[in-house]
């Protein structure tokens, strides 16, 4: 009898430090919060962005020439992947390919504004990339943001 208090015990006190946000547990909503941290970021930047229907943000500073890509085409692109505070996660200067259906969906459609040549900014809340299951230095309910520049559409 001793030894099914202790387990109750233990089990119960597992269970209470669950934290409410894992991924394991019903996956938090951070549609709201994404969306005052990227006006705060627009705002205090003094930027203005399109906002598409799926809530991705993004800006054409310059819109390239020729054909825009679709979500399946493969590209290079050159891009800086930073948060809302400046900080930097992931970097490419050199240019990247891939196929557009492979990647967060915050860039499978936001690269499609763009033609080659193109440049832009996308300010991508967390349901467009990683959720509320982050990665390897991306924190879950992360709001992301892309300078990218489409170098070309290989098909």
């Amino acid at each position: 009898m001793k030894h099914l208090f202790v387990l109750l015990f233990l089990g119960m006190s597992m269970i209470s430090c669950l934290d409410d946000d894992a991924p394991n547990n019903n996956p938090k909503d951070y549609t709201k919060q994404n969306e005052e941290e990227i006006l705060n970021y627009l705002d205090q930047h003094n930027l203005e962005a399109q906002q598409s229907d799926s809530g991705l943000y993004y800006i054409v500073e310059e819109e390239g020439e020729g054909e825009y890509p679709k979500i399946d085409s493969t590209i290079k692109v050159k891009y800086k992947g930073y948060f809302t505070d400046g900080s930097i996660f992931d970097e490419n200067t050199e240019g990247i390919t891939f196929n557009l259906s492979q990647v967060i969906a915050g860039w499978t459609e936001g690269l499609t504004y763009l033609k080659s040549g193109g440049k832009g900014k996308l300010l991508i809340p967390s349901h467009l990339a990683y959720g509320s299951y982050g990665r390897p230095g991306i924190p879950r309910g992360a709001v992301l943001i892309s300078d990218v520049e489409l170098i070309d559409i290989i098909d």
